[in-house]
């Protein structure tokens, strides 16, 4: 017992040592046969599976009907996959004909081109000069490679979509819109207007990349993500890079009025005459001059040459050269001691948020069901 007493702390951790290790005991045991029948019960499925798949295949008998389940199935697939449908409605091809010869799209690209020219104007969107949209290698030719007009004017149809929704987020401005090259007109076009990609077409849809860089700020940016994700055509953003836009000269900002001090008015340009002798000389002030005003217009209008007064009104003195002087414009008064601070009007304001624009890097994949089968 001396020893117990003398030990007591070691004596109790021992204890509480022991009962963990028998509860982790009993757990691991319990676990352990938990694991070995759901190892059975995953055994007996491979079996019920591999039984089944070596078993002749059956239509069934009495009442399993095999081959009506299969068809139910099918339906049931067949409609779980119109549903997604809604979401990836066809982007029209412009121009959506079943046969397009070169006048067609000929006609029909400059008409687009000339629309998206004049819909980024009324928004705003500053592009490139005379830009083309990535068809620059189309837009000077009449005849198009063969084979090349149904792709083309699907990517046309596609270009203007997307443009359309940057136009109406209203970026600031569009720098290219890139595409997958999909005529031979396309390898003697400007590299700018490319992608090295290409589409990947699955059991269920095409896959068609493109890439668009344009400059904006956050707020038009985020209408643009919103409108992608909201649109009834497979837009999918694949990757997007923003950074900041490179700086661009900028016309200095006017100073506020509020920066300057009491309006001083600027004195005149020196005279080569007096304020009295010109009157003198316009009014005839002492018979002198043209206007020969004589004693009683001198009476009136305040004597001759350097009368103190014209009319009542008390002349300013002069400076040497004939200049009139003008009061300079009052010191301000000291604020007293204790006297609260005049009101913040003489600092200009600062603005609560300074963002800066933005360059913006989308790729898109753009997703065409096919036909359902």
């Amino acid at each position: 017992m001396a020893w117990i007493k003398r030990n007591l702390y070691f004596v109790i951790g021992s204890v509480v040592a022991l009962v963990l290790m028998g509860l982790a005991g009993y757990f691991l045991y319990s676990q352990w046969a938990a694991n070995n029948r759901i190892l059975a019960s995953l055994n007996d499925d491979y079996e019920k599976l591999r039984r089944l798949n070596s078993a002749p295949i059956h239509p069934g008998s009495g009442q399993v009907d095999n081959v009506k389940m299969a068809k139910d199935q099918r339906e049931q697939l067949r409609e779980f996959l119109k549903k997604p449908r809604a979401y990836f409605e066809r982007i029209p091809a412009i121009p959506d004909q079943a046969k397009i010869n070169d006048q067609d799209f000929t006609s029909a690209l400059s008409h687009t081109l000339d629309q998206l020219q004049k819909d980024a104007t009324n928004a705003s969107v500053t592009l490139p000069p005379n830009y083309a949209f990535s068809f620059e290698a189309q837009r000077p030719k009449v005849q198009f490679a063969a084979g090349s007009l149904p792709p083309l004017s699907v990517q046309l149809g596609e270009v203007k979509a997307f443009c359309d929704i940057l136009f109406q987020a209203k970026i600031n401005s569009l720098d290219n819109v890139r595409r997958e090259r999909v005529s031979a007109d396309d390898n003697g076009g400007p590299q700018t207007d490319y992608l090295t990609d290409h589409s990947v077409t699955n059991e269920l849809a095409i896959l068609t990349p493109y890439e668009m860089t344009f400059r904006t700020f956050s707020t038009e940016l985020a209408a643009v993500l919103t409108a992608f994700s909201s649109s009834s055509n497979g837009f999918i953003v694949k990757t997007i890079n923003v950074e900041p836009a490179p700086a661009t000269a900028e016309a200095p900002a006017a100073t506020p009025y509020a920066q300057y001090g009491p309006a001083v008015m600027a004195p005149p340009p020196p005279r080569e005459e007096s304020v009295q002798q010109m009157y003198a000389r316009r009014y005839g002030i002492g018979g002198a001059g043209p206007g020969g005003g004589g004693p009683s217009f001198a009476s009136r209008y305040g004597g001759a040459g350097g009368g103190a007064n014209l009319g009542g009104i008390p002349l300013r003195p002069l400076q040497p050269g004939g200049q009139p002087a003008y009061p300079a414009a009052p010191a301000p008064a000291p604020r007293p001691v204790g006297a609260a601070a005049p009101a913040p009007g003489s600092t200009p304001l600062m603005p609560a948020l300074d963002e800066k624009q933005l360059k913006v890097t989308i790729n898109l994949i753009v997703v065409k069901l096919l036909p359902p089968k």
